[in-house]
């Protein structure tokens, strides 16, 4: 389904949000349209996009996420310290409210589907798909904040009320709940007699794919809460199995990116803009990893260039060394210039630059980026969710003792490791085959004492190599997986690796008394990036 389509059906109607900063972005505006005026089927595609939107590029990811977990690294004292060493630039506080905004969009656009056919048989398909999408959008804001504007969020499109101007905040506990309770519901309707969603980007309508779409959603849900409410996790673990979640990478949830319309990728986009490129590197500890395992993945996904194709995206590399064992890891929290006390050179483990060492390109030469013949495609796929993380999720199910099949802890396991090294042909029919992958999935052993270490660990290497940045935080956060050391600099706005972003700064004045409320479950207690949010325990 062409992302085009969604373009002129949204700009005119306009319905759910207004672009503002304020914190009607969780309410929508019936004075605009009210359902009956509306094709909802549109609507399905406009939530889509705002979701992919949200998890993407600058709109987070990339300026927190991505570094806060120490797989993508920039030598920068610009916008992507943010990231890197957890420095605040200009925009730091607007850029950490943008995934609430677009993703109080997507959650709208779904919304206002559910509003108008809720009770319309012929709809059962599209609502189900719809709720999927608002459970993902507002499951993707509360895991990144904490507790947020639920129960009183998105009113007022019923074409009867003003809706609520200041939402007030829901316990985290009771988000989860809520979602959880909505998206069983919604699962239960899918009817494959029906048509399905007709303005569909991730599965063109697949009623089929969908509900195991939902069923593996819930399943990331339960998963999420093994710290804090272990037989809740247990619970709705069991219920997504018995549902029927991804079997294979055929399941894959993503999204293809349209540059031509103006919906290309946002992740490219970052690694392919001048006075970025040269900088981005991946980190040490991801390449570190990959390299000591000798795991397949590493010269499929990673490349060193030349200097000129370093900082010029016109040019292709004269050479692209994907040698794995020239492969190096930029660490996270060092500069490129000499004068600094963090300049790169100093590094212990310093490859050296080449030519002269006086430019970034030159300075970073011997660091390894993520490969362009992979990932520099402005029409590559965004990630939302893969039959690869489903099965690293059941392995650690199985190994707590959970009811999620025959299979065993070890099989699930060695099945998560090859879906994630076959999900990258989804970048590049081609370049993105991982030779061996088979091969090498069954040989991994899951040696007692550290399952879920290595569990989790592969979780962080299959989300981190497709760009699922926040993903990829979110379960570290959970797991405390794989061990990673802060970053050291000055001026930083976290003592510690971030756990939480900040809400949106217009909370604290628009909805202020919410707002309030809404830090009281912070562990902190206050707007902080280092307080934990409710399952982090």
């Amino acid at each position: 389904m062409r992302i085009k389509i969604i373009v002129w059906m949204v700009a005119a109607s306009m319905l759910l949000v207004q672009c503002t900063k304020n914190f009607e972005e969780t309410n929508t505006d019936p004075n605009q349209q009210i359902p009956n005026n509306f094709n909802a089927e549109y609507f399905l595609s406009g939530s889509q996009n705002e979701y992919r939107g949200a998890i993407t590029g600058y709109e987070g990811s990339w300026l927190f996420q991505a570094g806060w977990v120490q797989i993508a690294a920039a030598a920068s004292t610009g916008y992507l310290s943010n990231m890197d060493k957890y420095v605040e630039s200009a925009n730091t506080s607007d850029y950490s409210g943008r995934a609430w905004n677009d993703c109080y969009r997507a959650a709208g656009y779904a919304n206002a589907i559910i509003q108008k056919h809720a009770a319309d048989a012929d709809k059962v398909n599209l609502v189900g798909a719809a709720t999927v999408m608002k459970v993902l959008s507002l499951h993707y804001i509360t895991d990144i904040y904490g507790d947020i504007p639920y129960s009183k969020a998105l009113q007022g499109f019923d074409g009867k009320s003003l809706g609520i101007l200041s939402p007030a905040y829901d316990k985290q506990q009771d988000v989860y709940a809520g979602l959880l309770a909505e998206l069983e519901s919604a699962l239960a309707k899918f009817d494959a007699s029906k048509s399905g969603p007709q303005a569909d980007l991730i599965y063109n309508g697949n009623v089929s794919k969908w509900k195991k779409l939902g069923y593996s959603l819930m399943l990331r849900m339960a998963m999420r809460l093994t710290k804090v409410d272990a037989a809740m996790a247990k619970t709705w673990a069991e219920k997504a199995f018995a549902g029927g979640v991804f079997t294979s990478t055929d399941d894959d949830a993503y999204i293809k990116s349209e540059n031509s319309t103006g919906h290309g990728s946002e992740n490219p986009r970052v690694i392919t803009l001048t006075n970025d490129i040269e900088y981005i590197r991946w980190g040490k500890p991801f390449i570190d990893y990959l390299r000591t395992t000798n795991d397949p993945r590493l010269p499929v996904i990673s490349e060193i260039v030349d200097t000129l194709a370093a900082v010029n995206i016109a040019v292709t590399p004269k050479t692209s060394n994907t040698n794995p064992s020239d492969q190096v890891g930029l660490p996270n929290g060092y500069v490129t210039t000499e004068s600094s006390a963090f300049f790169i050179g100093k590094h212990p483990d310093y490859p050296g630059a080449v030519g002269p060492g006086k430019s970034v390109a030159s300075i970073l030469a011997k660091y390894s980026r993520p490969r362009s013949a992979l990932y520099y495609d402005l029409n590559g796929p965004v990630f939302i969710l893969t039959y690869g993380e489903v099965a690293l999720m059941l392995a650690e199910a199985k190994f707590r003792g959970w009811n999620v099949g025959t299979t065993t802890a070890q099989t699930y396991y060695q099945r998560g490791i090859e879906a994630a090294m076959k999900s990258l042909a989804t970048f590049n029919a081609s370049t993105g085959v991982v030779a061996n992958a088979t091969t090498y999935a069954m040989a991994q052993v899951l040696t007692p004492g550290k399952e879920l270490e290595l569990i989790n660990t592969q979780y962080w290497l299959a989300t981190g190599s497709l760009f699922n940045w926040t993903e990829s935080w979110n379960n570290w956060r959970r797991s405390g997986f794989p061990v990673l050391n802060k970053v050291a600099f000055t001026g930083q706005f976290a003592t510690d690796i971030p756990r939480r972003q900040m809400y949106p700064t217009t909370e604290a004045s628009a909805n202020a008394a919410n707002y309030a409320t809404g830090l009281t479950g912070v562990s902190t207690g206050s707007d902080s990036w280092t307080g934990r949010v409710w399952w982090d325990k």
